[in-house]
């Protein structure tokens, strides 16, 4: 494992080490962490831009694609489907709620 120094500002230093005491865990667990989350998530955003460049290279090559009102009805439809689906399951009674005091 290699070593690398950070210079931290002072109340950064402070926030990530009250921080790590929350978590229970040292401050450099804490920012080996933070590294940790902060890389995996560059890499998702250049997947992300990467496949969506792709596909738009795709729809311009192929020169077809959808109009956006098709789609959102599309989804809508398929949103009503499965709530429709998920209603049909449920065919437990409601229950009837009577407040009660909750103070002793």
């Amino acid at each position: 494992m290699s070593t690398t120094s950070l210079k931290l500002p002072d109340e950064l230093k402070q926030k990530a080490s009250a921080a790590a005491m929350d978590l229970g865990v040292t401050p450099h667990a804490f920012m080996v962490e933070a590294i940790r989350k902060a890389t995996l998530a560059a890499e998702k955003q250049a997947a992300f831009l990467n496949d969506a460049e792709a596909a738009r290279a795709a729809t311009l090559k192929s020169g077809l694609g959808y109009a956006a009102d098709e789609v959102h009805q599309h989804l809508r439809d398929r949103i009503q489907k499965k709530m429709d689906a998920a209603s049909k399951k449920k065919t437990v009674a409601p229950t009837k709620l009577t407040a009660k005091p909750w103070r002793a």
